[in-house]
């Protein structure tokens, strides 16, 4: 599919796979597979759906799950 996107990004030490895919309507969904437990998903395993603009503000899919990891660890 031409509009995903895949990166890695280490989180504490942890690789981490970010899946990132926009839709034409504005909408995106991000996919984090992790080995581990994350504040974000206890199974290791975060799937969303929000507006791509959400995460263009954000700087991209890996600044997004960055900030979202930061504010759920500070909680």
């Amino acid at each position: 599919m031409k509009n995903t996107e895949y990166h890695r990004m280490d989180w504490n030490g942890v690789e981490l796979e970010i899946t990132y895919r926009r839709w034409l309507n504005g909408m995106a969904l991000i996919d984090v597979h992790s080995p581990v437990p994350l504040p974000i998903a206890p199974d290791g395993l975060f799937r969303h759906a929000l507006n791509a603009s959400s995460v263009i503000a954000a700087g991209g899919p890996v600044a997004y799950i960055d900030v979202m990891l930061a504010a759920e660890g500070e909680a």
